[in-house]
């Protein structure tokens, strides 16, 4: 077998240590993995692989994977693992193929106690000890980003330190849009492991393995990646199992890209005939409905044909077929299965979808039409893969656009079955303007470019909120360790900059792009520099941008918002806001736009109008769509129903949730009461898909849906309270339904936060100075369960618009009664409005909303609560004080509690100019801290929350 050290010899798998070997279950490895087996396992350098999909690229990563376990390894051969101390992380362009790798890798590492953890987006229960005791982290380079930018919050560098294995899998995504968030998090752990806190940690050392397709310039991305020359591994066809054989077809372009992917439709059956007469087939498509559209025209034109349909090679696999039909659920497929052709897409059910899968699999179905997530994580490779055009329609651009690159070489990776066939065919069905560029990706001619550019205004100062830039040296280094700084160098026209540019002039336009990017940044307020424009420092709402993960426009929408927005001014920020913009109007969705905005029936809560505040009658742009679409859906019975409206709805929705809380805290932060309430309870108001006013409020329940809400409705039980108060018999009988469902629903009233009272009373006024106490007290027993629910509460001026107190508590922890004092100046023959509000996290419906009116009028204090005359009771709790200004507005929390009682706090709220006396009359009073700097002030805490237990993952 030749030595170890023989880069060409054939390499067995006992080769490996003895606790490694049974993670392959083959006893060889191919002649791509021989030739890369020694610096995979043997070394520790960087390297870039391209090779063609289906050559066996994953048993590199679970190579280098095994390399880094090692170190756990005892002389005696044992496995020892410390978990959680050596981190891999494994980033893939999309959901399906992350999930496929953690299938993978569980069954085949988890027998040696490696625990995998996937972060996709489509789980959010892992929190930073699920992450600190990961071995193996799967995930998507955007969620990565994102969730990276929390792990290194306010300079903690958290599981980074940890990061020994970089594993890049199709990693010319960075020629796609998307490629941008991976191009940012490489460069990001590139700059860290030079941190000089790192010296001593395994990111230090940190060793990148990318993969990808073939491409031409695989030495740039080896640049970037600091592989040296025998870390890179360039394979051709050769390496692919099974030949291909590829075609590119041009087609004459039609009125519009929807006629031109319906003429294509005729087309399939004779490309199939010419192509993969007997063989299976997969047909992919840009739609759901393209796809079922294929396949009902294949199997039509096969039934028409009798005994001679070529989808049926014999009776055997026609009784098959219809006997697998009559356990189908869905008419439409069971109608084309009987022919020999099927669809597959995600408005099937699970059970269909495996059917399908499983008969496909057999050779039973000989066709199947498939939408492009078909591609990534479901193993179903195919003799022939046709590709029915090469555009779709991008949401974010409003119109067709041709496939990412990625995804083009991912449909073709399923053409070829080993061991079943010896060849394999691919066809690409375009238009004739653009066969050259498919020729090109099929041959490995397209260059990889970077897309950092359009958005390194974000990603920048996600960095220096990191504070991995602390200063403008920094940020150069920063676009230094990109694959945009090596592109522009070989290709600068491609970057706006002039080819043949002297080098040292280049360098100074990198740094201008770079230098514009900060000012951008600085402009807005996201981001503080010194009179010198070197040193860079993070502002509240550049920290916030990078929290929620907004676009620079979205952000810059809302530093300039009013401090008094209304609810439907904030909603109209989000319709306006750079996360939705693919959302587009199309001309036959106008008409039932404007019934909507009509709303004879007094449903939406806010209309489009005109500015002499009359209705619209027309709907003309696309804001004025998703202001309509967002309505329609918080009355909590939408009248729109169609699936591609419905799925615009619940992105608006999604985003819109995003943005409202990042308009939360900042407007908490700038002390704008209106706007921050407001931002709270749309916030809340878009997670539910339900306004506060909605008949509807049941639905927030579990097991009930809109006709069971209705049902109650009815019978009017139509709030919580009203269900609180209501029989089980008389529910069951409302909603037709058997016992024990109304007993269950009432039950389900134990999910809900504890009912909380809001209770302000007057302690007298000295010096101008009214002392208000506002108490919160439990009514309800809170129910101990694995959910935590919080509330904000907020004391606001109502006359100012300033916020005098905020906290966040939670609802089901709090000693109740828990009081705050306030202080609030109040002139001679003034009034003040003070308004106290509990507003509850994620739920609507349960806000608690109190109003206190102060006047004084001859030095005589006189108290009105809505209106009717209260006594004053006598408090006297000790308590600990803080001074706050109402100008300066900051905030932040208390450091202390005194032993009498933590649960009461004062809070005195003065004019600037009376600061230092204020404070030091304060200094006097027991129980009070002193300070000297009055913008260091920190409002009190009570029950802060930690930032992995709330509000983290929002995206």
């Amino acid at each position: 077998m030749g030595s170890l050290a023989d880069p060409y010899a054939l390499r067995c798998v006992s080769d490996l240590p003895p606790p490694f070997r049974p993670v392959f279950r083959f006893r060889y490895f191919n002649s791509l993995q021989c030739e890369c087996f020694h610096v995979c396992f043997f070394s520790d350098v960087n390297m870039v692989i391209s090779a063609p999909t289906g050559s066996g690229k994953t048993v590199l990563f679970e190579l280098c994977i095994l390399r880094l376990l090692s170190r756990f390894l005892l002389p005696d051969f044992r496995f020892n693992l410390v978990k959680g101390t050596l981190k891999t992380i494994y980033m893939a362009p999309s959901k399906a193929l992350v999930q496929e790798k953690l299938r993978d890798w569980n069954t085949k590492l988890g027998p040696l106690g490696i625990n995998c953890l996937e972060m996709t987006g489509d789980n959010e229960f892992y929190n930073n000890k699920a992450i600190h005791d990961a071995d193996i982290i799967l995930t998507t380079p955007e969620k990565f980003d994102s969730m990276s930018r929390h792990g290194i919050r306010n300079g903690g560098l958290g599981f980074f330190s940890d990061i020994a294995l970089v594993l890049i899998d199709e990693v010319h995504l960075l020629n796609d849009p998307r490629g941008a968030a991976l191009e940012a998090v490489v460069s990001r752990i590139k700059m860290l492991s030079r941190h000089g806190n790192m010296k001593s940690s395994p990111l230090a050392s940190v060793r990148f393995v990318a993969v990808s397709a073939t491409i031409p310039n695989i030495e740039d991305i080896a640049e970037w990646l600091l592989a040296p020359p025998e870390g890179i591994k360039r394979f051709g066809e050769e390496m692919r199992p099974v030949k291909l054989t590829t075609k590119v077809f041009g087609y004459a372009p039609a009125k519009n890209d929807f006629l031109f992917e319906r003429r294509l439709q005729s087309f399939i059956y004779d490309i199939l005939m010419q192509h993969s007469r007997g063989k299976s087939a997969l047909v992919f498509c840009s739609t759901r409905k393209g796809a079922q559209e294929a396949a009902q025209c294949l199997s039509q034109t096969g039934a028409s044909l009798g005994y001679s349909n070529p989808f049926m090679q014999s009776m055997q696999q026609y009784e098959h077929l219809r006997e697998a039909s009559l356990t189908c659920s869905d008419k439409q497929l069971q109608t084309c299965i009987v022919h020999g052709v099927g669809f597959h897409n995600a408005g099937l059910c699970s059970k269909d979808r495996n059917l399908v899968e499983g008969l496909f699999l057999k050779g039973d179905l000989q066709v199947l039409c498939a939408t492009n997530t078909l591609a990534h994580g479901v193993n179903l490779p195919a003799h022939t893969v046709v590709i029915k055009s090469t555009q779709f329609f991008n949401k974010e651009k409003g119109q067709y656009a041709e496939y990412d690159r990625s995804m083009v070489l991912q449909m073709c990776g399923r053409a070829g079955r080993p061991p079943f066939d010896d060849t394999g065919t691919i066809i690409i069905m375009t238009r004739r303007e653009t066969v050259h560029l498919y020729e090109n990706l099929l041959n490995g001619c397209e260059m990889v470019e970077s897309q950092l550019l359009p958005c390194a205004v974000e990603h920048l100062n996600a960095e220096i909120v990191q504070l991995t830039v602390p200063d403008i040296s920094f940020a150069i280094e920063w676009i230094k360790c990109s694959y945009l700084y090596i592109r522009i160098k070989k290709n600068p026209e491609n970057y706006g900059i002039k080819r043949g540019t002297p080098r040292d002039l280049l360098e100074k336009q990198i740094k201008d792009i770079c230098v514009e990017k900060i000012h951008e940044l600085v402009e807005y307020g996201l981001i503080w520099t010194d009179e010198y424009a070197f040193l860079l420092q993070p502002l509240e709402p550049g920290k916030l941008m990078a929290k929620f993960y907004l676009k620079f426009d979205t952000m810059k929408l809302i530093v300039k918002a009013s401090a008094c927005c209304s609810l439907e001014d904030l909603l109209h920020i989000i319709c306006h806001s750079a996360e939705i913009t693919w959302i587009q109007l199309r001309r036959n969705e106008k008409k039932i736009l404007n019934d909507i905005n009509t709303d004879k029936d007094g449903r939406i809560l806010f209309h489009i109008v005109m500015g002499n505040g009359k209705r619209k009658k027309r709907i003309q742009t696309r804001e004025e769509k998703l202001f309509l679409l967002a309505n329609d859906c918080l009355t909590g019975d939408p009248l729109i129903h169609d699936l591609s409206l419905n799925q615009e709805t619940n992105s608006i929705c999604s985003n819109g949730c995003r943005i409202a809380r990042c308009m939360r805290e900042y407007f908490i932060y700038k002390k704008c009461y209106r706007s921050a309430i407001n931002s709270m309870i749309l916030a809340n108001s878009l997670h539910q898909k339900l306004w506060e006013s909605s008949p509807f409020l049941l639905k927030q329940l579990p097991g009930i849906g809109i006709v069971t809400a209705k049902a109650l409705k009815s019978a009017g039980i139509f709030d919580f309270e009203t269900l609180a108060t209501a029989d089980a018999r008389k529910i069951e009988s409302a909603t037709g339904r058997n016992y024990p469902f109304g007993n269950h629903i009432k039950e389900s009233l134990s999910s809900l936060p504890p009912k909380i009272d809001i209770h302000i009373e007057d302690a007298g006024n000295r010096l101008g100075k009214s002392t208000i106490t506002v108490t919160l007290t439990r009514l309800s027993q809170a129910v101990r369960s694995n959910k935590r629910n919080f509330a904000d509460m907020v004391v606001g001026s109502e006359e100012d618009n300033v916020i005098l107190f905020h906290e966040k508590i939670r609802t089901q922890e709090f000693h109740s009664p828990y009081s705050v004092k306030v202080f609030v100046p109040c002139p001679q023959n003034a009034r003040v409005t003070l308004k106290a509000d509990l507003i509850f996290e994620e739920y609507v419906g349960l806000d608690v909303h109190k109003k206190h009116v102060i006047s004084r009028e001859d030095d005589l204090h006189e108290t009105k609560e809505r209106g009717i005359d209260k006594p004053v009771p006598a408090y006297n709790l000790p308590a600990e004080i803080c001074l706050v200004s109402s100008r300066t507005a900051q905030t932040s929390r208390s450091q202390s509690h005194t032993e009498q009682s933590p649960l009461s706090k004062e809070v005195y709220v003065i004019e600037e100019d009376a600061a230092v006396s204020a404070l030091e009359k304060a200094d006097n009073v027991v129980g009070t801290r002193k300070f000297n700097n009055l913008a260091s002030l920190e409002v009190p805490s009570f029950d802060l929350l930690p930032e992995e237990e709330y509000g983290e993952f929002y995206y």
